[in-house]
C-alpha cells in the first residue's frame, strides 16, 4: 500500500471514528473497520504501535489503562517544552514498531492514539503527529494539536509560550481522558442530581488545574453542567463526609424552578459516589476545597 493510499485510509478511519455513537471504544469494535473491501483492525491486541500489513508507517498507537494508585508500564509524560512524549517499544530504536513510528514522523502522517480509560476501553485522540525523536530518552515527541506541529521539540521558548503549549496538550489529551475516566467511575451520572445524560456531564476538578490539581479520578466528580458551574463558583460545596452544601445567600434567594429544585433542594443530600473506594473523591482534597467554599 503506497503513501497516498495510507493517507486516504487514515482519513477514512478517522471519519469512521467520528460517526461512532459511544465515545469509548474497544478492541472488538475497532476490529470491524473496513477499507476498500478489506477488514483492517485499527488496534493490535498485543502491540502498542499498530502498522497494518502493506503499510510502512504506523497507523495508530495505544496506551493501556492504569488502575488508580498503580504505576503505568510506560511513563509517557509532558516534556519541558509542553509537548507530549510517547515511549519506545523496548529500548531498541530499530525495533520494527519504533521504525514504523519513525516512518510516520518522516512522512508527516496523522496517527490515532487510543488511550485506555478503563480495562478494555479506550478514548481515541486524533489526529496526532510524531514531530520529533529523542533516542537518548527512548521516546518520540507528539503534537496533539495542529498548531503544535510547527514546534521543534526541545527548543528554548519563553514561559508564556511553553504554558500555552502545555495547556493545549492537557486540554486535547489529559483532560479528555480525565473526563472519560470520571464519567465511567460515576456510571455516567451526575454525583449531585443523578442526571444520566453523558453529553450534559462534566468532570469537575476538586483541586483545579491552576492549583496543580492532578487529572486523576480521586480528584474529580461527575457533575451536570449547572452543578459543575455552581461548584466552580462556590455556590455549591462538598464536605469531606460527602454532603452537598449550597451557599447560604443562595439558599435565601427567590427565583425560578432551577434555583429551587436544581440547587436549593440539593442542600444536605449525600453525594453519589463510585462503588470502588479507590475512585471516590479524596477526603483531603475535598477538605481543602471545602474550606474555599466556606470562605466564599
Amino acid at each position: 500500500m503506497g503513501i497516498s493510499d495510507s493517507r486516504e485510509l487514515r482519513g477514512t478511519a478517522m471519519a469512521w471514528l467520528d460517526e461512532r455513537t459511544d465515545p469509548r471504544v474497544d478492541f472488538g469494535w475497532l476490529s470491524t473497520f473496513t477499507y476498500d473491501g478489506s477488514r483492517i483492525p485499527l488496534m493490535d491486541r498485543q502491540r502498542g504501535i499498530r502498522k497494518p500489513a502493506g503499510m510502512d508507517a504506523a497507523l495508530a498507537i495505544r496506551t493501556t489503562f492504569t488502575p488508580p494508585n498503580q504505576l503505568p508500564p510506560y511513563n509517557d509524560e509532558i516534556g519541558a517544552d509542553g509537548l507530549q512524549r510517547y515511549k519506545y517499544r523496548g529500548t531498541d530504536p530499530d525495533h520494527p514498531e519504533n521504525v514504523a513510528l519513525r516512518r510516520a514522523m518522516e512522512q508527516r502522517l496523522p496517527l490515532i492514539w487510543f488511550v485506555g480509560v478503563a480495562s478494555g476501553l479506550y478514548e481515541p485522540i486524533y489526529p496526532v503527529y510524531v514531530i520529533g525523536e529523542e533516542q537518548a530518552e527512548l521516546q518520540f515527541a507528539l503534537a496533539v494539536d495542529e498548531g503544535q506541529r510547527f514546534i521543534t521539540p526541545g527548543t528554548p521558548m519563553d514561559d508564556t509560550t511553553r504554558r500555552y503549549v502545555e495547556r493545549i496538550t492537557r486540554a486535547r489529551l489529559h483532560q479528555r481522558v480525565f473526563r472519560m475516566q470520571v464519567l465511567l467511575a460515576y456510571t455516567d451520572r451526575c454525583a449531585v442530581c443523578r442526571l444520566k445524560h453523558p453529553t450534559l456531564l462534566d468532570a469537575a476538578h476538586i483541586i483545579g488545574d491552576a492549583e496543580e490539581g492532578e487529572p486523576v479520578v480521586p480528584n474529580g466528580m461527575s457533575m451536570c453542567k449547572i452543578h459543575h458551574a455552581a461548584f466552580d463558583q462556590n455556590f455549591l460545596g462538598v464536605s469531606p463526609d460527602l454532603t452537598v452544601a449550597i451557599n447560604r445567600d443562595l439558599m435565601e434567594e427567590v427565583d425560578g424552578p432551577m434555583l429551587k429544585h436544581g440547587l436549593q433542594e440539593m442542600h444536605g443530600i449525600r453525594l453519589h459516589v463510585p462503588t470502588s473506594r479507590a475512585q471516590r473523591p479524596d477526603p483531603e482534597r475535598l477538605a481543602a476545597r471545602y474550606e474555599t467554599f466556606l470562605a466564599g
